[in-house]
């Protein structure tokens, strides 16, 4: 591969995971409010896990996503070469 194609691909994932790690603030930050307002009016009902479930749920999502794709696979690599190819085609049908 390459240099600038593993640079290309080291910046994009570098982004995906901090993509993930603001997610992962943002959530614990928000709960952390929400169970606080809780508290505060409804001591006797914990409604704040509900959200903090569904929520959390598509943050494990999120996070599966981001550290076990298969970015590697070779469907996703037939996938980026029928693409490059199609590109190519285009562009050689534009010079003409």
């Amino acid at each position: 591969m390459p240099s600038y194609d593993l640079e290309r691909l080291a910046r994009r994932r570098a982004g995906a995971k901090m993509g993930f790690y603001v997610h992962a603030t943002v959530y614990t930050a928000v709960n952390l409010l929400l169970i606080a307002v809780q508290n505060a009016a409804t001591p006797q009902f914990h409604w704040a896990l509900f959200p903090a479930a569904g929520w959390g749920l598509g943050l494990a999502l999120h996070g599966l996503a981001v550290f076990f794709s298969s970015s590697g696979s070779a469907l996703r690599q037939r996938m980026v070469e029928a693409e490059r190819r199609r590109l190519e085609a285009r562009d050689q049908r534009q010079q003409n």
